[in-house]
Order: C-alpha cells, then sequence, then structure tokens
C-alpha cells in the first residue's frame, strides 16, 4: 500500500496537477510549522500569519503549473510567504506584535506549548519566550536572516536568493543577529521551540485551505 506521507513535494506537485486535488493537503501540513516561522520572524501576530500562510498556499496552488521542479519547493513557497509578507508591511495595514505588552513581565509567550513532554520542561518554555522577545527586538534584515538560515534550516545561498542579497551578506548578518542576542540564549537556543506551530492549529487551518482550493 502506498505511505503518501513519503511522496516528495515534486511527486505531489505532479499528482495534484493531474487532477489529485486532495494531496495537497500534505503540503499545507508538511510547510505550516515552517511558513508559520517566517510569519512570526516578520512580526505579524499568530492571526495575521495564519492569513498570510493561508495566501500562500493558494497563491502557490493557483500557480503550480509554473513551478519549475528543477528548483526546490521549499525556497519557491518560502518566496511567496515572504513576498505575501512583504506586501502586507507595505499596506501598513498589520497589527505589530511588538508592543508594551509584549515587553511586560507578565507577557504571554508568542505561542503556547500546550502539549506537555517530559523533555520539554518549563524551562525550555521560558528559553523560548526569552528568545523570541530578543528575537523580535532585532532589526528585520537581521532577523529574517536568522529565521531562514537557523529556525528553517535553509542554507546561505538559498538564504541570500530569497532575500536578494549577497552570500557574504547572509553571513554577516547572522553574525550580528547572534551577537545581539543574549550570550546565554546563543548558546542554549533550541531551534525547532522558536515561533512553534501549534498542532492544534494545523487542522483548522488545513481545512480551511482545503476549502478555499476546492472552490477554485
Amino acid at each position: 500500500m502506498e505511505t503518501i506521507e513519503k511522496l516528495t513535494e515534486n511527486e505531489i506537485i505532479h499528482r495534484v496537477l493531474n487532477g489529485e486535488k486532495p494531496l495537497y493537503e500534505i503540503i499545507v501540513r508538511r510547510f505550516n510549522p515552517l511558513l508559520y516561522k517566517i510569519g512570526r520572524s516578520y512580526n505579524y501576530n499568530h492571526e495575521d500569519t495564519q492569513d498570510l500562510m493561508q495566501d500562500t498556499y493558494i497563491d502557490a496552488y493557483r500557480s503550480l503549473s509554473q513551478f519549475e521542479q528543477r528548483a526546490d519547493f521549499k525556497t519557491w513557497i518560502f518566496r511567496i510567504m515572504l513576498n505575501n509578507c512583504y506586501r502586507k508591511k507595505q499596506k501598513s495595514s498589520f497589527k505589530n506584535e511588538v508592543n508594551t505588552d509584549s515587553l511586560t513581565e507578565n507577557a504571554k509567550p508568542m505561542f503556547s506549548n500546550a502539549i506537555p513532554d517530559a523533555k520539554k520542561d518549563i524551562n525550555n518554555n521560558e528559553l523560548g519566550h526569552v528568545i523570541e522577545n530578543a528575537l523580535v527586538a532585532l532589526p528585520e534584515e537581521y532577523r529574517m536572516v536568522f529565521s531562514l538560515r537557523e529556525m528553517n534550516g535553509l542554507n546561505v545561498a538559498e538564504t541570500a536568493a530569497l532575500l536578494g542579497i549577497s552570500e557574504a551578506n547572509v553571513k554577516v548578518r547572522l553574525n550580528r543577529a547572534k551577537a545581539m542576542l543574549r550570550k546565554a540564549v546563543e548558546q542554549a537556543y533550541h531551534p525547532e521551540d522558536i515561533f512553534e506551530f501549534n498542532l492544534k492549529y494545523c487542522n483548522p487551518l488545513t481545512e480551511k485551505v482545503m476549502k478555499r482550493i476546492d472552490e477554485l
């Protein structure tokens, strides 16, 4: 029996373009955590980030036939998400996460890790909160490099191509971003804990995307 979860992005795209539209759900679920990190790193709040994710999936679906499978799909859909983030920022209509509430001692983390895990105790949750607040305070050009390189695992060349800067500039910005974070945080952070997309949001967002696709 075929395990569809093991299909590559290129295989999924080929089959979606040949009429197996429901398979696009695999793409959505696979990239939810990654796109969420991008939106949150752009300083969009949780709700706006989910809206941007939906728009990105719809834009990508509509453009699937234009996707050149010689390219990496992850880089391709990241570029769509980044473009959507940039356009929304240009409209100046988004609710920026940086506000006085986020800087108070009682502020809630930007994500809530509601699923208990023996290996992820309260110290890790507190660490994630500290890191997120530190990242929000970084200049955007440093924060986005850090997000793409450290949190989403892109290499230097991919990061440079997505942001339209040189590879040398990527390295400089990454080093400066790290230098601007507290030394203790820099030495101890866990990239997978930063701007985590809680699984409880995955099903509702995926259902909304697939419903919109069915209407196309």
